[in-house]
């Protein structure tokens, strides 16, 4: 005797993927705003990018680009050098 299933996704259906919350798309706010160079004196930009201890956000949290990633560490860090902003949450 063979068995049944009555799992609707057993037989190469796929399961459900509803958790019941929306995922916004991810997208580089440098790149939809045609930002050619981001600047380290702009610091409610760089505020948006650094988590409330002082860390920077990592591109796949944020959906920055590599090449705006790579500008927005180093406006941070100049902006933290020049005490702009601080290195962290305790300063």
């Amino acid at each position: 005797m063979g068995t049944t299933t009555t799992c609707p996704w057993a037989h190469g259906n796929r399961r459900p993927t509803w958790h019941g919350f929306f995922r916004r798309k991810k997208f580089c706010r440098f790149t939809a705003d045609d930002v050619k160079q981001i600047d380290y004196k702009d610091l409610t930009t760089l505020k948006s990018y650094i988590t409330e201890t002082g860390k920077i956000v990592p591109s796949r949290i944020t959906g920055t680009r590599a090449h705006y990633q790579r500008q927005l560490q180093l406006a941070i860090r100049r902006a933290r050098f020049l005490a702009l902003l601080p290195y962290t949450d305790q300063h």
